[in-house]
């Protein structure tokens, strides 16, 4: 088996993000939101959970919390209730309302704007910052890496690394792709995985990158 340089690898990338691009020319975030505060709850409540259901609790959520400190007061057992159906509320509640009650105390009520900052909130890890720094300030300090776009980036051989590596994952294809790409190069991945790379009989003979991808008619189904 042939291995394949570096050099080889972050040409065929920029090859990849080209047809990435002509294919999901439109790719954005598919959470609805207004705001940074928005975007950040709904980010947290996204966790292995569908964004159609996400977008749904959060009709009522965003109406009814339009703060900081609306989030940081609200009582536990209510807001559990408001967002069960996303899953894991439990452990969601714990995360917006920790994360804006230091929003509200430490930032002055403003979702900070830094990867740094963003990293001292309750439940947020790198994934939800990217997120957070892509979609409601327009930064690209990294590149989202989620279900979607790791199973993406391995099937197309541009990273090694194995599940539950999205730091790592992120860090390969930051070193592939130019930064100004990073934020439509998760987008794109996002979309590509939804549609074609599915976990799940991933559509090889559809796919505008199968010439380019190593696992092309090869890749297994995945729970």
């Amino acid at each position: 088996m042939t291995v394949e340089s570096k050099a080889k690898r972050k040409a065929r990338a920029v090859r990849i993000m080209a047809i990435l691009k002509k294919t999901y020319p439109n790719a954005r975030i598919a959470l609805n939101f207004n705001n940074p505060l928005e975007l950040l709850v709904a980010t947290i409540l996204s966790a292995q959970c569908t964004d159609k259901r996400v977008n749904m609790v959060t009709e009522f959520l965003f109406e009814k919390y339009r703060t900081a400190d609306a989030y940081a007061a609200a009582d536990p057992h209510v807001f559990e209730d408001e967002i069960r159906t996303t899953g894991f509320f439990h452990n969601k509640t714990r995360s917006v309302i920790g994360a804006a009650t230091r929003i509200a105390k430490e930032f002055k009520g403003k979702v900070p704007d830094t990867m740094e900052d963003l990293l001292t909130l309750p439940g947020v890890a790198r994934k939800t910052a990217n997120v957070v720094l892509s979609g409601a300030f327009g930064k690209s300090e990294g590149v989202v890496v989620d279900t979607h776009v790791s199973r993406v980036s391995q099937r197309l051989g541009l990273t090694e690394r194995k599940d539950n590596a999205g730091d790592k994952i992120e860090a390969d294809l930051k070193e592939l792709v130019p930064r100004q790409d990073w934020i439509d190069a998760g987008n794109m991945m996002i979309w590509h995985g939804r549609m074609i790379c599915t976990a799940r009989r991933p559509k090889c003979a559809e796919c505008p990158l199968n010439k380019l991808c190593p696992s092309a008619f090869k890749a297994s189904d995945e729970s």
